[in-house]
């Protein structure tokens, strides 16, 4: 196969070669995205780092440039929000690649402009490939604490209180998802500052300007108003997730490629689902406003549920004056397993999408040592 001589199209094939899809399209508009954010210069480099995060000085002799100009473009990059570092007090940075969503795409939260938002509304359908998502979700859901009922199993990592309760530090941001639909006129009026992060993604979100730090105490009033505002609580699908976005099915990419399908039970990944009790139902139609999914309907003046449509986020649990609708875990032949950490989801994706074989595998390893070892070498 020939290789492309853009270094926008070799960036593009670069990134789908990632965990999560970047799929090329007839239209060229992933490209017009990667030159709306990319120079040609730091596309270049974008493409020498690995998903072994690395030293500078690594990344500038595999690049073939001099120090100096190599770690110009990385603080470019990083500043961009368009690669990972990771920062250690007494230590230097070291630096990885970053893949579109969930990646660097939400990292340009508070930079959109009409342009950016209009090509990504017209990527998104190529992006959101079902059949890799069903075999391994970047994002998982989990109800609102108030859905849950007292005598209901549940693990920590599937209740937002408690992975709270695993952090000390803590950071708000604005929702891309619905700065995105704003930009382009549509507002749906649920607020905007709920997305949450923690230790050190809290770090990274006030170092580069993406969100702020707040308390422990106003973490938990995000979760809060999140469900007072109808929206539905998504951490990454590992059982350690560094953040939890609290999304809309009219404005967030994920709930609305979800939503047109026509069993988004069978896409996510929640261990619960509602349970309607319909001899007991007032016909109020309070539930049909806050799922997100069209799983209920009111066809003859009393709720009907359809199961295949529910995610189990619990939304219309807590507002059904009547309790006819209840959360339960799924049988356990239904029920999801969830990575241990992020390098375990990561190691899924890609594995689902067939890009990490061990060969693969050994060999960035291999070569990320080989540079390690000729850098060292050069400095002596």
């Amino acid at each position: 196969m020939t290789q492309p001589t853009d270094v926008y199209e070799q960036l593009a094939d670069f990134l789908n070669e990632l965990p999560a899809a970047f799929p090329r399209t007839q239209s060229g508009v992933e490209l017009r995205i990667l030159r709306r954010l990319f120079t040609t210069a730091e596309a270049a480099l974008a493409m020498q780092l690995a998903l072994i995060a690395e030293e500078a000085p690594v990344i500038a002799h595999r690049a073939g440039l001099d120090l100096q100009e190599a770690q110009r473009l990385l603080d470019s990059l990083e500043e961009k929000r368009l690669i990972h570092c990771f920062r250690t007090s007494g230590k230097a940075p070291v630096y990885m690649a970053q893949q579109f969503v969930v990646g660097f795409w939400e990292g340009q939260v508070n930079r959109l402009d009409r342009g950016l938002v209009e090509d990504f509304e017209e990527y998104m359908p190529e992006l959101f490939i079902v059949e890799e998502w069903a075999k391994a979700p970047q994002l998982r859901t989990i109800p609102v604490g108030e859905a849950i009922p007292v005598d209901l199993l549940v693990l920590p990592y599937e209740r937002a209180e408690a992975i709270i309760a695993g952090y000390q530090k803590f950071a708000v941001a604005n929702c891309i998802c619905r700065q995105e639909q704003r930009v382009l006129g549509h507002d749906c009026g649920k607020p905007e500052e709920t997305c949450l992060a923690f230790d050190g993604a809290a770090e990274y979100y006030e170092r580069s300007g993406r969100g702020r730090m707040i308390t422990r105490e106003e973490a938990l009033a995000v979760l809060a108003k999140a469900e007072r505002s109808g929206l539905v609580l998504q951490p990454s699908n590992d059982q350690k997730p560094m953040a939890i976005c609290a999304c809309c099915g009219c404005c967030c990419g994920v709930l609305r490629s979800l939503k047109n399908q026509p069993n988004p039970a069978a896409l996510v990944s929640t261990p619960f689902v509602a349970r309607l009790d319909r001899d007991t139902c007032a016909g109020c139609g309070e539930c049909l406003d806050r799922c997100q999914m069209d799983a209920l309907t009111l066809p003859d003046g009393l709720a009907e549920f359809n199961p295949e449509r529910c995610i189990g986020c619990g939304l219309c649990v807590t507002t059904c004056p009547t309790g006819s609708l209840t959360l339960v875990r799924k049988p356990e032949a239904s029920q999801p397993a969830v990575p241990k950490d992020i390098v375990s989801l990561t190691i899924r994706m890609a594995r689902a999408r067939g890009k990490l074989g061990l060969f693969k595998v050994a060999r960035v390893a291999a070569k990320s040592a080989v540079d390690r070892v000729a850098v060292k070498v050069k400095g002596n």
